[in-house]
């Protein structure tokens, strides 16, 4: 009897597993566009020699793409001083400068450390600007935590897109996002 109640919890848990990956997979894949105050770029890796990553790169092609089809105004580019010893959100300004967008238009977030410090901060900026709403550009596997953790902060107008990249380890990723939105949730 305790052995079947053990393989039917194992059971419910590899269900709800398996189903919040669908769900954070298909809310990842479909972007959520809008017209927005500021559109919101997370870190990630940069390279030895100071060069974005390419998962990274992503991520800033994406808000390129949709801050000169008029999605946005501004770009906060969030992010830390990573492994690498380099400032994510310093390197993410000097490449978007570099690709055409001026760089009163961007704003370095260097305090963004991890996705709720993202939100944090954000939220903080948008309330000294007087903005309400926000896009945040990531990957597939990162939207749904990062829309959690915004709205957590009091953002409630967020829409999303997902950076065109993709690699064999976001799969990895996706299985660590669920723990991680949990633990935010909670």
């Amino acid at each position: 009897m305790l052995k079947r109640k053990g393989k039917i919890a194992a059971l419910i848990l590899v269900i709800w597993f398996l189903a919040h990956t669908v769900l954070i997979t298909v809310d990842g894949m479909s972007d959520e566009l809008a017209k927005v105050d500021v559109g919101v770029v997370l870190g990630n890796k940069v390279e030895m020699n100071g060069e974005p990553s390419a998962r990274l790169k992503g991520r800033l092609d994406k808000a390129i793409q949709l801050y000169k089809k008029g999605y946005f105004q501004h770009i906060i580019v969030s992010g830390g001083v990573g492994v690498e010893g380099f400032d994510e959100a310093q390197v993410m300004k000097k490449y978007l400068i570099e690709h055409g967008i001026e760089e009163e238009k961007i704003i370095a977030d260097s305090n963004g450390i991890n996705t709720r410090m993202t939100a944090k901060n954000t939220k903080e900026m948008m309330d000294q600007m007087d903005w309400e709403s926000a896009m945040v550009i990531t990957q597939i596997y990162h939207i749904s935590r990062t829309k959690l953790a915004f709205w957590k902060e009091g953002i409630s107008s967020t829409a999303s897109a997902h950076a065109e990249f993709f690699e064999i380890r976001d799969i990895f990723s996706l299985f660590r996002e669920f723990f991680a939105y949990y633990r935010y949730l909670w």
